[in-house]
């Protein structure tokens, strides 16, 4: 006998499983359809791992301040810090980007040339303004994913791994879904989680596709000298030309690289990397003794860069939560509240959710 489900949400990461968890308390059956043997595989598990306000921009503003207390509160940051530097000659447009999410209300200080050396020793001369956002902090993704899985767990829903989804047909007033390793089921709701792969979910299920881009980030950890500070703030470039930041010793450093992608298991460059250190030379004269490790993930963007969240408006039974970018981890808590909101019609959803609905792509 095929199970049947009230929701069926495809994709385990942490788009997927926070929205499960949003919905323990609901009454409804659950199954996560997850195509990897592991959860978190893709860009889940490779996150570098922060959380601070202007990441993602104004529009993403909302979902990153509302998900702070629940973030905060379980234990899931540890104080960090984040400092947006500029070249001589951008000082005007450091301002403007410090007053634009200081008018939202993040707490923002403006550092001059001593304030930026007393933050980044080895700092290169041609660097002269900063914007310190105190408040930003590292995230546990790890324990925030596990988390939410054990507490979809306990409300009983199902996880279903290796089980990528090969067709899902509408069938009376739900879905029949079929996996490609031979397993069915029947669910009232399909929920669109997959990440890189939500505009392919959509098409297997008849919908029409919204024009998602995969786009590749390279991370690379590297062993300095001198070691960076372990009080070092997150560390990023206005232009967005890299970042990184301390982790137990070594240096977490990303070229900030953007390259469209064909969803995949994503591997890192090797150019990325010696850009990615090239750049980070021309801020602050440490060494490079070694690359330890290199990786790559996906982050996945609307053409409007914001994340979708909502029922299709022709498919009324098609519900997607995809598009979060780099931000899906930040913002986890608001936006699994929200999409929980719309789904039971509860009405409770954290932020306004009209900006981010699918509609404003039909």
């Amino acid at each position: 006998m095929i199970p049947r489900f009230d929701i069926a949400i495809v994709g385990a990461g942490m788009a997927g499983a926070s929205l499960a968890a949003a919905l323990a308390d609901s009454g409804s059956r659950i199954v996560l359809i997850e195509a990897e043997g592991q959860p978190g595989y893709h860009a889940t598990g490779r996150s570098a791992a922060f959380w601070t306000e202007s990441y993602g921009g104004p529009g993403v503003y909302p979902l990153t301040a509302a998900s702070g207390d629940a973030l905060r509160s379980g234990g899931y940051l540890h104080e960090r810090g984040a400092l947006t530097i500029a070249r001589k000659g951008a000082e005007a447009r450091l301002d403007t980007f410090a007053d634009e999410f200081a008018g939202l209300g993040v707490a923002v200080e403006r550092l001059d040339r001593a304030g930026l050396e007393a933050r980044l020793p080895g700092l290169l001369p041609e660097w002269s303004v900063g914007a310190l956002e105190p408040d930003c902090s590292d995230i546990d993704v790890a324990r925030l994913h596990q988390d939410y899985l054990a507490a979809t767990r306990r409300a009983g829903a199902e996880l279903w791994t290796r089980a990528r989804l090969a067709n899902a047909a509408p069938d009376g007033d739900g879905w029949l879904v079929a996996c490609e390793d031979g397993r069915e089921l029947r669910a009232g709701l399909l929920v669109n989680a997959a990440g890189a792969w939500a505009d392919g979910v959509a098409q297997l299920a008849g919908v029409g596709p919204l024009g998602f881009t995969p786009f590749r980030r390279t991370i690379a950890q590297l062993r300095t000298a001198p070691e960076p500070p372990v009080d070092l703030p997150l560390v990023l470039d206005l232009d967005e030309k890299f970042y990184f930041k301390p982790e137990a010793g070594r240096l977490w450093l990303s070229p900030h690289d953007e390259v469209p992608s064909a969803p995949c298991d994503a591997a890192p460059e090797e150019l990325a990397v010696a850009e990615a250190i090239e750049r980070m030379q021309n801020v602050v004269n440490w060494n490079v003794e070694r690359v330890e490790h290199k990786w790559a993930g996906l982050r996945t963007f609307a053409p409007d860069r914001l994340p979708v969240y909502g029922f299709d408006k022709q498919q009324p039974r098609f519900f997607w939560f995809a598009g979060q970018g780099g931000f899906g981890i930040q913002t986890a808590p608001a936006a699994a509240a929200l999409a929980a909101s719309l789904i039971t019609g509860s009405g409770n959803s954290p932020v306004d959710p009209q900006p981010y609905s699918p509609g404003r792509f039909r």
